[in-house]
């Protein structure tokens, strides 16, 4: 069992221990309060120093609760986990403090002042401040400003023009104090005590790393909990810095958060995370691993001292990785084709997202010397697997069930054998059969992938923007169901025959339950007020609005055969029918 040293301690009696030398390592995101948080800070700290504004209501056996510190002794460094904004935050404000007693001569200001100096700066064994040697340090890799917090709280100066927060913050806390001078001059010498004496700090030192990121990740439920990627941005600084390559690293880093941060959004960790498990996977198929049990993502990179990661290669490879999402991401007409483009798009809809990374090893493997794959065959692996993820997840629905065959087509990948899913093929018939008996109601996503996949087999459908927002439309509308009561089997409402894909924007009224109603948004319209009400860019509804003068049950069942037999042909175009 992990052992944790769990102490309650003022901030005097924590800042002010020989033994303080705190850390913020490189991991670490960069400061991010700004004066909101500073503001709400200073209006606590003074109501609870000053009941009612009244210093003589002040209860100095009372305490003021800041919240928990998670650490961990690395070598003679405490690096902080968790804690980081509060700590920074409440060293500025003594630095703050620190300046006001500059000139000052009593005797009760000259006590606070030694205090305060404690706990900003190391001391000799006679207790004198080495205003050269902080409390504190930060390594924070990606945060161009942390030399003005270090010099900051050395000098206590700083240039107007400077943005930072650290630097924005100070001033702030110095302006508050200037006014607490001129408001409340008898209450001035007893905050900074009272900060001192009666706040406190939850100090929780682990004994690994690891540790300390658990107990943050249980006790932060509030704020952003240090990310894998996080992690894995530490790793790559120590092995750049000590390759002299610091500053490159740096800027490649910032790269890839401002690709991730605009192409990811992942329900569960950080775009970057998300990054890091696609690449996972390749690097997953290159060891030949097949099993369908996969492993947390800290823990698949930090093995053997996250000896990946020291790899001259992989931070090209992410580079790489994430630029081919990017440009999936912005349809770049420039790099792939339009077939290509609406297959992804197919597949932007594809039941669950294991195909992300089947791709993404798809890729990595095959792209050439400048990044790029050949488009023909590109578009056969796309087309081939988008028939087998639709068909597998109506099979053997589970979001976990497509792993065991899709792990063993990416080690397929990797030994450059045909990708044929040879063991998983379909019988037509029963398909079929399956097929025509599964509920394809509006809550399972197999729903829509297969009405998005039916949109695209008309050759002329044009490719849609991946930003187009896209709903399930009953083209025999449910409320009609209701007010005419006219079909002989009321399920057949929700098969796919009666389904189609619709932009949000149309927003036709539940009141337009007649199909008569609906073509002119299929097909669009010029309303009362002469404004032109574009029509659907999905061609079906179009043609339909053209040809139809009703949709009945009929029609319905029609589709849905179309449908089918047009999916079971698919699959056989793809070699995946028995």
């Amino acid at each position: 069992m992990s052992k944790l040293s769990v102490d309650q301690k003022t901030i005097v009696a924590l800042f002010s221990d020989k033994r303080s030398d705190f850390l913020i390592p490189d991991y670490q995101r960069p400061y991010a309060w700004e004066e909101d948080e500073c503001r709400t800070l200073w209006n606590d700290l003074f109501t609870f120093a000053f009941p009612n504004d009244d210093s003589e209501k002040f209860d100095d056996t009372e305490e003021y609760y800041l919240g928990p510190i998670v650490t961990f002794k690395n070598n003679d460094k405490i690096e902080v986990i968790d804690g980081q904004q509060r700590l920074t935050t409440l060293m500025i404000l003594l630095r703050a403090f620190y300046d006001g007693f500059t000139n000052a001569n009593d005797k009760k200001c000259v006590s606070t002042k030694t205090r305060i100096a404690k706990c900003i700066w190391k001391t000799n064994e006679f207790d004198e401040p080495n205003f050269e040697v902080l409390k504190i340090d930060s390594h924070v890799a990606t945060d161009e400003d942390k030399e003005e917090f270090l010099s900051i709280l050395k000098s206590g100066k700083y240039e107007k023009n400077q943005k930072s927060r650290y630097a924005k913050n100070f001033q702030f806390f110095k302006d508050q104090i200037e006014k607490l001078l001129h408001d409340y001059p008898t209450f001035y010498a007893l905050l900074p005590n009272r900060i001192l004496n009666n706040c406190i700090l939850l100090p929780i030192e682990a004994e690994s790393q690891n540790t300390a990121l658990r107990i943050f990740s249980t006790l932060n439920d509030r704020g952003l909990p240090l990310s894998d990627a996080d992690i894995f941005k530490s790793q790559f600084y120590k092995y750049y810095t000590e390759k002299n390559e610091k500053d490159s690293f740096i800027k490649q880093w910032k790269y890839l958060e401002d690709i991730c941060n605009q192409i990811f959004h992942p329900i569960s960790g950080t775009p970057m995370d998300e990054l890091f498990t696609r690449y996972m996977y390749y690097e997953r198929a290159l060891q030949k691993t097949k099993s369908s049990t996969t492993e947390a993502l800290r823990k698949f990179y930090e093995k053997n001292n996250y000896e990946l990661l020291r790899n001259e290669e992989i931070l090209s490879n992410l580079i790489l990785l994430a630029n081919f999402w990017l440009d999936i991401s912005n349809q770049d007409k420039e790099r792939f084709s339009d077939s290509v483009l609406r297959r992804l798009f197919v597949l932007n809809y594809a039941p669950n997202g294991m195909w992300n990374y089947f791709v993404s090893v798809y890729f990595m493997h095959n792209k050439d010397e400048n990044g790029l794959l050949k488009d023909d065959d590109f578009y056969n692996f796309l087309n081939k697997i988008t028939a087998f993820i639709l068909t597998y997840a109506i099979t053997n629905p589970g979001v976990n069930a497509l792993r065991t065959p899709i792990f063993t087509e990416m080690i397929n990948i990797i030994e450059n054998k045909s990708i044929d899913f040879a063991e998983y093929k379909f019988e037509a018939n029963k398909l079929e059969s399956m097929i025509n008996n599964y509920v394809f109601t509006n809550n399972r996503p197999i729903t829509k992938s297969m009405i998005t996949w039916w949109a695209f087999t008309d050759e002329n459908q044009t490719l849609l923007s991946l930003e187009t927002i896209l709903e399930i439309e009953h083209i025999y509308a449910r409320n009609r169901l209701e007010k005419e009561n006219s079909m002989k089997n009321i399920k057949n409402v929700e098969t796919l025959g009666n389904k189609a894909l619709l932009e949000k924007r149309i927003n036709i009224r539940a009141s337009d339950y007649k199909f008569i109603d609906k073509k002119q948004y299929y097909k669009g319209f010029i309303n009362s007020k002469g404004i032109n009400k574009k029509g659907s860019e999905i061609r079906e509804l179009q043609n339909l609005a053209k040809t139809n003068v009703d949709f009945t049950e009929t029609d319905i069942l029609n589709r849905n055969k179309t449908m089918v037999t047009k999916f079971i042909e698919y699959l056989g175009s793809v070699n995946l029918i028995k």
